[in-house]
């Protein structure tokens, strides 16, 4: 049988199509391609019980125990597959005699490049693994064999992840910097900012935080849930996507954001950005890291977790004094302490390079049109012809 096989750069552009990630729920939580539906041969504990015994017995005692712990869980695998259920009559036959095949060390599968589907993909599946191997070609056979459209991407998930590697290396591309960089020490309201000029202009705006889902400090990942760096390397590439003309607005981060580390293009280009500095009162900043670390009361037991460590980068004489504050409903003191001691401290040192091209009140009622205002000046003069 041949079963057409697609580039991702040919399949990313099909409308219709279902996609399906055949690899492991840990693989698909890493990192997956978007709209793919986790259909896992094996589970967790099974693809690594079989890779051990592919290492220590035999590749055939790992493929017969793959096939077996497949069969199990067949119905479900076809049922997120297809979306819906199929008899066991109809698929328990043809999945012995692919076994069968399988297990001889033969099979019939082959593939054939194409560049597209008919009608967009409509009602076809869309299945992949790590690389397009054996859990892909196979799952193949079995929905070939169901009478089901299906076709394979070719080079499954590493495929995809070598097409957004590309992009990342030559994104944004070179020249001047195109980011107007919004600055400021912690509290100052800078994430907040993004969001109101993302509402008021979309696509201007790339929020590395809100990728990341992390606030990129010691008590950044509280209330969020930190994506890998394939995830989001991956989510940064559907965001360029979405954005409009240049300049765009971006927070001045460091080179990582919590825990992953920024693509070398884009943290280059942001080292000469238009760098605008956020300024707010004391009391302002607190009030703003109050609501956005207490913003669902379950965030309380993640603070109480990690303020320890707090205390320790403060010192000796701090051990126990924000947990107790914590504990007796105090944050506001909490947050003035921890502005004071800790962040501003490490924001003058972090910020020491950057000249800022504006200053901005986080309370100017005006502030948004005046920096939308700044990024039209921005466009008009970098599309200006260059004097003789």
């Amino acid at each position: 049988m041949r079963i057409p096989a697609l580039a991702y750069d040919d399949a990313r552009r099909l409308r219709r199509a279902r996609w399906v990630d055949l690899r492991s729920p840990a693989e698909h939580a890493r990192d997956r391609i978007p709209g793919a539906v986790s259909a896992p041969l094996l589970d967790d504990q099974q693809r690594a019980l079989v890779g051990t015994l592919y290492k220590q017995a035999s590749p055939e005692a790992a493929y017969d125990r793959g096939l077996d712990f497949a069969a199990a869980g067949m119905p479900e695998l076809l049922l997120r597959t297809l979306g819906h259920e199929v008899p066991r009559t109809e698929w328990e036959p043809r999945f012995t005699q692919l076994a069968l095949s399988l297990r001889a060390g033969s099979t019939s599968v082959r593939t054939e490049r194409v560049s597209t589907l008919p009608g967009e993909g409509a009602g076809a599946v869309l299945i992949h693994c790590w690389r397009g191997g054996m859990r892909s070609r196979s799952v193949a056979a079995l929905l070939h064999s169901l009478g089901k459209p299906v076709a394979l991407l070719d080079g499954g998930y590493k495929s995809y992840r070598s097409w957004i590697l590309t992009r990342l290396a030559a994104w944004p591309p070179a020249g001047p910097s195109p980011f107007l960089l919004v600055s400021g020490a912690t509290g100052s309201g800078k994430t907040l900012l993004l969001r109101e000029l993302e509402a008021a202009a979309p696509g201007t705006v790339v929020d590395l935080e809100d990728l990341a889902q992390h606030r990129s400090s010691i008590l950044g990942g509280v209330g969020k849930q930190p994506v890998s760096q394939a995830e989001f390397e991956s989510r940064l590439v559907a965001r360029t996507a979405q954005l409009g003309p240049p300049p765009w607005f971006i927070e001045a981060e460091s080179r990582k954001v919590g825990d992953v580390i920024l693509p070398p293009v884009l943290w280059r280009a942001m080292r000469s950005g238009f760098v605008i500095e956020l300024s707010a009162r004391p009391e302002t900043r607190v009030r703003i890291l109050v609501e956005d670390y207490l913003e669902r009361p379950e965030n309380l037991a993640e603070i109480a977790e990690r303020l320890p460590f707090l205390e320790q980068r403060l010192g000796s004489a701090w051990s126990g004094r924000l947990s107790a504050l914590l504990a007796a409903g105090r944050p506001g003191e909490i947050a003035a302490l921890l502005l004071q001691h800790y962040y501003d401290p490490l924001y003058r040192h972090s910020s020491a390079g950057l000249l800022p091209g504006m200053e901005l009140d986080v309370e100017d009622p005006a502030r948004v049109e005046r920096l939308l205002a700044l990024r039209q000046l921005q466009a008009e003069r970098s599309s200006a012809p260059a004097s003789r």
